[in-house]
């Protein structure tokens, strides 16, 4: 058996953190779209290369953000 009490309190840490990650997208589609006149006019594969790396290296800060969320803490 857990420890956990029977009828917990809903968490505020989920709405916030959902909204912590809608801003972490919007702000990072914000820079990348700021770099496009730069970045356009760099050759098509090194473009690719930049828009794959920009894709996915958002995901970076969500780890501890959604750990956050789920434990109130941002390290183990």
């Amino acid at each position: 058996m857990s420890n956990e009490p029977a009828n917990p309190q809903p968490s505020w840490r989920k709405p916030a953190g959902m909204f912590l990650i809608l801003a972490l997208i919007a702000g990072w589609t914000a820079i990348v779209v700021s770099l496009s006149p730069w970045v356009g006019s760099w050759p098509a594969l090194v473009q690719a290369a930049f828009y794959l790396v920009a894709g996915i290296i958002w995901i970076v800060p969500l780890k501890p953000l959604l750990r956050w969320m789920e434990l109130g803490t941002w390290r183990r």
